[in-house]
């Protein structure tokens, strides 16, 4: 897992890379909760996800925004950590070329910074939204959502009330061509303390079944 370092357009990225073995393997990005909150590349639900990706043959990587760790600028509110995100996953298309499909991962504030991302970027196919923010965040770009995908959040997230993830959910729902999974951890908060490996468990799965993979590689 190289240490990795890119131009992004605050100044440099720091990231952690795991490079595909096969050159038109797919390719996933994974984004960290809010920077002001102790949101790094490093959380605990993020490293399991990119490890998660890795097992299953992707090119990932995991970075730090603008103003964490080592990359450089500063906290912009989401409009910088957009173009973080997206000079990412430039970066990564630039190391993997061939890559015949991107995924993005995100957890609560890099869940939205992710969902923009895939409205910009139409090689996305898939996503994963974990603990995604309706509530604090607008997700009315949404419109239509143009790519198929999994929303996951816990059942006492007192930081986003359930119900207001499933009125999201309820009007993704309702565009055609596309599928919205949602799966519902019980017990589980916004950080889904105690219950990580369920949560790990579940992206997995979907992401197993959207693979075609017979028997989870988890």
């Amino acid at each position: 897992m190289p240490e990795v370092i890119f131009n992004g357009p605050a100044g440099r990225i720091e990231g952690r890379f795991q490079p595909a073995k096969k050159r038109n393997a797919p390719i996933a990005l994974v984004l960290h909760p809010h920077p002001q909150f102790g949101g790094t590349m490093n959380n605990q639900v993020v490293y399991q996800l990119f490890y998660m990706f890795a097992k299953r043959g992707f090119a990932v990587l995991r970075f730090n925004f603008r103003g964490v760790g080592r990359s450089q600028g500063a906290f912009d509110h989401g409009s910088g950590e957009l173009s973080d995100a997206a000079a990412a996953l430039d970066w990564v298309q630039t190391v993997h070329p061939d890559a015949r499909s991107c995924w993005i991962a995100g957890f609560s504030f890099g869940a939205w910074i992710g969902m923009q991302l895939l409205m910009r970027r139409p090689e996305v196919e898939g996503f994963i939204s974990i603990a995604p923010q309706p509530n604090l965040y607008d997700f009315s770009f949404l419109a239509p959502c143009p790519s198929s995908g999994l929303i996951v959040h816990g059942d006492i997230d007192k930081v986003t009330p359930a119900k207001d993830v499933q009125t999201l959910v309820d009007k993704l729902k309702t565009q055609r061509g596309i599928v919205i999974e949602q799966k519902v951890i019980p017990g589980a908060n916004h950080f889904f303390e105690d219950h990580v490996d369920v949560l790990l468990e579940e992206c997995a799965g979907y992401l197993d079944k959207r693979l075609g993979v017979a028997t989870s590689a988890a």
